[in-house]
């Protein structure tokens, strides 16, 4: 399958400054015009992605097509927005190393689960669950994505979400069926994202107000 088969996770997370120009020859042609990954990992076709809705309905009787549809909207267009705002590039490991150098403001792996939870969280949705999932925690090959499930149900059973992957292209999978990464659910890290992303929403608007106020005088 040559290029069309997704680079081992050590090519992803272990560039280093001399490693950029190889890894940049090598990935030449990106994995997700395939569609299909490789093992039970699926790349969303669009913002209306037909197999991720009937999968996330799937749940259970008690899901709500109108909530698993919003989410598939908001997961995709989420990659799509911030692939333009951080100018990501392919491979993910190179957009860290420009992230982690100052030449991009964002595209690291737990900054794109946060922006996703804050959106998804905004949804306020009804018959789902969000969950924080980690794995490789506290090594250089950490990673981060959301797990959504049926309200209730075991976060073994979710599918997760990952817009950092593929630089920005959702892909998603059964969590427990993910060729790359073992996760394990987070729960205090979820809480704490969430607080931190409304205090700084309050803190935005606050200074916003102050502003308009010092304007007016």
């Amino acid at each position: 399958m040559g290029l069309k088969i997704f680079f081992r996770r050590s090519l992803l997370l272990g560039i280093s400054m001399f490693a950029v120009v190889p890894v940049l020859v090598l990935a030449a042609s990106p994995p997700w015009e395939s569609g299909r990954a490789r093992g039970e990992l699926f790349v969303a076709t669009s913002a209306g992605d037909a197999a991720l809705r009937r999968r996330i309905a799937a749940f259970s009787s008690s899901v709500s097509p109108d909530d698993a549809r919003r989410v598939v909207y908001a997961a995709y267009t989420t990659g799509v927005e911030l692939r333009r705002q951080w100018r990501v590039v392919w491979l993910p490991g190179v957009q860290n190393f420009l992230v982690n150098t100052g030449a991009r403001k964002g595209g690291l792996c737990f900054q794109w689960a946060t922006e996703l939870l804050v959106r998804l969280d905004a949804l306020k949705l009804q018959t789902l669950e969000l969950h924080w999932a980690e794995s490789f925690v506290h090594t250089g090959a950490e990673h981060n994505v959301i797990v959504i499930t049926a309200r209730g149900q075991p976060f073994e059973q979710g599918i997760l979400l990952d817009n950092w992957r593929y630089s920005g292209q959702l892909v998603w999978t059964q969590v427990a069926m993910d060729p790359e990464y073992h996760w394990k659910e987070n729960k205090s890290e979820a809480v704490w994202r969430l607080e931190r992303a409304r205090e700084m929403a309050s803190k935005q608007i606050e200074e916003h107000h102050h502003q308009n106020k010092g304007s007016s005088n």
